[in-house]
């Protein structure tokens, strides 16, 4: 796969009072913020196929991007090579402000995001903590309660938490749980819940999923309730790449092109 267009910049550190955020920046012009997918592991090498693996069922939204826009990629704390504390209040808006600290850190008041799996429900957070600061949202995968597998996401937390105290052995398991409670324990996406959705203003385009982990069913709920949706249902693999790529650049091109220059304001 070819490089990242336009100008790249090396792996940097936000670091933060309770965390290390390891991010990439590529590209230049208006700002979009990558959440890539990966559940609790996401993290921003997971846009790419691994070396002689199978394709993504996505674009390489890294590459793609950054021929237009400034991309800002990143670790989510405790996922690749960010690393972070875990308390038991800590969940959803943890992430989010981080998020938020990041684009403070390299100067965007205003930027697009696009997420992937879990990242949707981090663009939702977003959208719900920091309305003013979104521009433009790309909800790809959208994760979301499964009745048929009611435990996906909480069985899936556990594992990743014994992982992540096989090398951390200080963590305390109350507050992982808790913390596991705060981020799986609620219904819809998780984050926020229907009735914020169906009042938030943010321009959106919805790729919903097929799956046990990102449900039809929530995908197609989430388009149906925001206000400014749009939809592309048939999105995933090889034969739908290209029209993915199109929609989704279109969708940012027509939602960036009026919007502020995003200004150095918390330089």
């Amino acid at each position: 796969m070819p490089a990242p267009s336009g100008e790249a910049r090396p792996m940097a550190i936000l670091k933060r009072p309770d965390a290390e955020i390891h991010y990439e920046e590529y590209g230049a012009g208006f700002p979009i913020l990558l959440f890539a997918p990966g559940g609790m592991r996401s993290a921003a090498a997971l846009w790419r196929a691994p070396p002689g693996g199978p394709p993504r069922a996505w674009n390489d939204w890294i590459e793609v991007l950054s021929a237009d826009y400034r991309v800002i990629a990143m670790d989510q704390r405790n996922a690749g090579a960010s690393t972070g504390a875990i308390e038991a209040d800590h969940g959803w808006h943890t992430y989010a402000e981080d998020h938020l600290a990041l684009m403070d850190h390299l100067g965007f008041e205003r930027f697009n995001a696009l997420g992937g799996c879990i990242g949707s429900s981090f663009c939702l957070k977003l959208a719900e903590m920091a309305p003013d600061r979104i521009n433009a949202m790309v909800l790809q995968n959208p994760v979301g309660l499964n009745p048929e597998n009611p435990a996906y996401f909480p069985d899936g937390f556990a594992k990743w938490a014994e992982e992540l105290r096989t090398g951390r052995p200080d963590l305390d398991p109350a507050a992982l749980k808790s913390f596991g409670q705060n981020m799986w324990g609620g219904d819809f996406v998780f984050c926020v819940g229907r009735d914020f959705v169906k009042k938030c203003p943010t321009p959106s385009i919805v790729l919903p999923g097929n799956d046990i982990p990102h449900p039809s069913a929530i995908g197609l709920e989430v388009a149906e309730l925001l206000p400014d949706a749009e939809m592309l249902r048939d999105w995933k693999g090889p034969d739908h790449i290209d029209e993915q790529r199109e929609r989704v650049v279109g969708f940012l091109a027509r939602h960036t092109g009026g919007a502020p220059d995003p200004g150095t304001a918390f330089d």
